[in-house]
């Protein structure tokens, strides 16, 4: 297996238990639970929607809506919609390094089925004839190319089922992960460089915690400065403190009171801690500790700036590509030979067909009033296009023009 690089049995050998480790941290961690959910929203926001690239408008405009309508029923299991099915997927990709979705083949059409990432056969290794391979449960070609996954059924409740792996063609498999290394066959949890100090930082804070506590217990030790007590266990001379008392204590007594040590500088100790968690998850450091202290308009832009060319890479480079192209396909091509979706060039020019940009949503700005003015600025300079300038924020050019032609309508409508 060497020609498919020396990562895979690393990834082999410590996958499950990094997949393990970091489902507790996402789920019992405050910092590493906000750091996932703000990596998944800088993903794929409210969901990265397509726009057909067919040359004619009105063409363009059906097969857009087609996809629509074909979304809103794309998750098999009826409790969500295919934007709310990125989330899901994006989500598993941080935590587990991974995500898979299974394409099934129903009577109205494709529909999605996204599983845990445990289910794909990380048993299941092996060489096969004719130069094929099975390792972690994804078959390959002498090339690389995937051929199959071998899947273990899940059975909902069946916590303890023990299944034989089936192979499900690789036609049928959407399997997305951002690859470490060349040759790269399974994804490893985001969270894998921040897992140890994750846990350490737990326990620091744990401490800290102990500590304030103990301190908070205030309490008082009475010694024998002269030595004359006759009993060391006596107690009944115990002298409890209550406000606004006073007690006499007896000749040669006096009272110490516990200083429990603390750690000196403690809050710039833990605010160095989060920084590196946020650099070790890829992430400025208020996304993961929420604090702003500090923060102004050019500090916030220049943290988010390389944050979102690092986002920006992952959706055009691993989600498209592996997921949301495939997807498009695979739903226009059903629409077109169903019959559903009128495509009467479609044999002449089927990549106008089978081929979409994909426009995820315009990130918030720091100042919304400043970044306008610059958008503004650039089409007046001609350095950019409406289009593109409306692509960017996330939105269909066609769309947006025909809400302001129905809105200039009815106001015209309205001043009549």
């Amino acid at each position: 297996m060497g020609q498919f690089g020396r990562i895979n049995p690393e990834v082999a050998a410590a996958a499950p238990s990094l997949r393990s480790r970091a489902s507790y941290l996402a789920m019992n961690n405050p910092w590493i639970s906000q750091a996932c959910a703000n990596w998944t929203g800088a993903l794929v926001g409210a969901g990265i929607v397509p726009t057909s690239k067919h040359p004619d408008p009105a063409q363009r405009k059906a097969i857009n809506g087609y996809f629509e309508g074909w979304a809103g029923a794309a998750d098999s299991e009826c409790r969500t919609d295919f934007w709310g099915m990125q989330a899901i997927l994006a989500d598993s990709m941080v935590k587990a390094g991974e995500a898979v979705a299974l394409i099934l083949e129903t009577e109205d059409g494709p529909r999605l089925r996204i599983i845990p990432a445990d289910l794909l056969d990380e048993s299941k290794t092996g060489e096969l004839s004719e130069g094929r391979s099975i390792y972690s449960g994804v078959e390959l070609d002498p090339n690389g190319k995937r051929l199959a996954y071998w899947i273990v059924p899940e059975k909902p409740g069946n916590l303890f089922a023990q299944s034989q792996s089936v192979r499900v063609d690789a036609g049928s498999v959407l399997h997305v992960f951002k690859p470490l290394a060349p040759g790269q066959v399974r994804g490893v949890s985001w969270l894998a460089p921040v897992i140890l100090p994750a846990g350490d930082f737990d326990q620091l804070c744990d401490a800290l915690l102990v500590g304030a506590k103990v301190a908070a217990m205030h309490t008082g030790f009475i010694t024998d400065m002269n030595g004359t007590s006759t009993d060391a266990y006596d107690d009944s001379g115990d002298v409890s403190l209550e406000p606004g008392a006073l007690r006499r204590l007896g000749v040669g007594q006096d009272v110490k009171f516990n200083t429990p040590g603390q750690l000196q500088q403690v809050e710039a100790f833990l605010k160095l801690n989060l920084r590196q968690l946020a650099a070790g998850l890829g992430l400025p450091d208020h996304l993961l500790s929420g604090d702003l202290t500090g923060a102004n308009y050019s500090s916030l832009r220049a943290g988010l700036l390389p944050f979102r060319t690092r986002v920006e890479q992952i959706q055009y480079g691993t989600l498209v590509p592996q997921f949301l192209a495939p997807v498009w396909r695979k739903v226009i091509a059903h629409g077109v030979l169903s019959g559903e979706l009128d495509a009467p060039d479609f044999e002449r020019n089927p990549a106008a067909y089978l081929t979409a940009d994909w426009l995820p949503p315009r990130p918030l700005q720091v100042d919304p009033l400043k970044d306008i003015q610059a958008t503004v600025a650039e089409l007046e300079a001609g350095l950019t296009s409406r289009r593109k300038a409306v692509a960017e924020r996330g939105w269909n050019l066609d769309d947006l023009d025909a809400e302001i032609a129905a809105e200039g309508g009815r106001k015209g409508t309205d001043e009549a």
